[in-house]
């Protein structure tokens, strides 16, 4: 059960689709001092969930490699407490299905949707697996954040779909930025990134996973056969640097400022 109190609507849950789960294993237990817990084979396809300190904090799966070659990535799963509604009105406010909601035997109902602006995002409706069971800790991820290229749609979509009570970060040509919820209590973020992905780069959700010291961790990372993909630079929110891991995921980690609350999140990109 999550330790944590998770709200319809905000990120509940972050797990990688990776073509090599020993690999990446391997590279986050490393990176994060992750444990892992493999799944039931014939119920959960051998699902990995993976723990920080006892804690569950993500999850690993094969990717099918007969299956046309998804690129190795990091998916958000936001809550919901009626799926095929959620589903419904996904539709309904121009999204797309990608996966229809399925059960997981005594664990919760999934579904994965595609938003107007073309980005992947999953939904979860509770059962037995109630989201994170720590969050914003060090070795956890801390922020949940949508690279939009169709940026005022994927605010209304999520407004509409999920129930999100925006607030406005920043709204200029230069950094257009809503969040859900205002202040450290924000869950997530949407930018205005149509200026700042390349052309073959759709829409996308990114993970920041919290770390002590992020120059340490990059260091770390590239020793473990990462690639740095935006090198540690300071911010109002804390240092971040955008890594991709060994077989191509893409995450980003951040370490908070010296000033920040204990377990409080904040909006970074």
């Amino acid at each position: 059960m999550s330790t944590i109190d998770i709200p319809a609507g905000a990120p509940c849950w972050v797990d990688l689709m990776t073509s090599d789960t020993t690999r990446a294993r391997a590279f986050y237990a490393a990176l994060f001092g992750w444990t892992y817990e493999v799944g039931d084979e014939e119920t959960y396809g051998g699902y990995i969930v993976a723990s920080k300190d006892g804690k569950t904090v993500a999850g690993l799966m094969q990717s099918n490699q007969d299956d046309g070659g998804y690129p190795d990535m990091w998916t958000t799963y936001l809550r919901v407490n009626d799926i095929a509604a959620t589903v419904a009105a996904a539709t309904a406010a121009g999204g797309v299905t990608y996966m229809a909601p399925m059960d997981v035997p005594e664990q919760g109902k999934m579904a994965m949707l595609g938003d107007p602006g073309g980005a992947a995002v999953g939904v979860w409706e509770f059962g037995g697996h109630t989201g994170f069971q720590a969050h914003a800790k060090t070795g956890a991820a801390v922020w949940h954040e949508l690279w939009s290229k169709n940026y005022p749609a994927a605010v209304k979509f999520y407004q509409d779909v999920f129930g999100w009570e925006t607030s406005v970060l920043g709204d200029t040509p230069q950094f257009r930025y809503v969040t859900l919820g205002a202040g450290d209590a924000a869950k997530a973020g949407i930018l205005d990134a149509s200026n700042d992905l390349p052309e073959q780069v759709p829409s996308n959700w990114q993970v920041y996973f919290q770390v002590d010291d992020v120059d340490a961790s990059v260091a770390t990372a590239l020793a473990l056969g990462a690639t740095v993909v935006r090198p540690a630079e300071d911010s109002p929110f804390g240092r971040i640097a955008g890594l991709t891991d060994p077989t191509g995921a893409m995450f980003k980690i951040t370490q908070p400022p010296a000033d920040q609350p204990p377990g409080s999140t904040s909006p970074v990109s």
